[in-house]
């Protein structure tokens, strides 16, 4: 499998980390988000992502994209080392976790939607991380609540193994840390957070550890 990616998208991030709980080998490819105006916006990286993102999984018979798309897919196709539960229940709760983050919270902070903002509506840069930080805060604190108020919730956002839910937790965590949202009052996503970054699957995938990283 070949993996299109960039160190720091969330999105590619998320698929990492699904990647390395699962243990299956692949390429990374760089697509650097700002270099020549944006590596993912030429034509021959549009034909496999028309929107132009990351990431993009090439498989022996198709290029997958949507990094949720991409991480069930693994599920489906990998089914040994499991990133969803058993039960339509659990699986139910742990794409609510998974899509608060990444159809909620992520996309008002992206990198176009940030572009948009300053470079299109003229906002300034503060304005812009002031604009970063209110939706971080408000989908965080609504993650909180999910994973706060349900008993399911254990070392790991649902159960005692990380799962679909803590890759998408993860990366947005980072995001969060980069542009100094507060974290003091998420107890549980900051214990979450804790345990999945000792796992060396976790490590591996972290921004830093990447090829590309700058």
């Amino acid at each position: 499998m070949k993996l299109y990616t960039y160190f720091r998208s969330s999105a590619a991030y998320r698929v990492r980390i699904a990647l390395n709980l699962k243990q299956l080998p692949y390429d990374a490819v760089a697509v650097h988000l700002l270099r020549d105006g944006g590596q993912q916006k030429q034509a021959d990286y549009k034909q496999k992502s028309p929107l132009g993102i990351v990431p993009a999984l090439e498989t022996e018979h198709a290029v997958l994209t949507q990094s949720l798309a991409i991480i069930e897919w693994l599920d489906e196709t990998y089914p040994q080392i499991a990133l969803l539960p058993d039960d339509a229940d659990g699986r139910a709760r742990v794409r609510a976790i998974a899509q608060t983050i990444a159809c909620d919270i992520h996309p008002l902070n992206n990198l176009r939607v940030l572009a948009y903002l300053t470079k299109n509506i003229g906002i300034t840069e503060e304005q812009k991380n002031d604009w970063y930080r209110h939706w971080v805060n408000e989908g965080l604190a609504a993650v909180e609540q999910l994973l706060a108020n349900d008993p399911h919730t254990g070392i790991f956002c649902h159960g005692d193994t990380p799962g679909l839910a803590d890759c998408c937790l993860i990366p947005q965590v980072f995001n969060a840390r980069r542009f100094q949202c507060p974290l003091d009052d998420l107890p549980v996503i900051s214990r979450i957070v804790a345990a999945c970054e000792s796992l060396e699957a976790f490590q591996l995938a972290a921004p830093a550890q990447q090829f590309d990283a700058e």
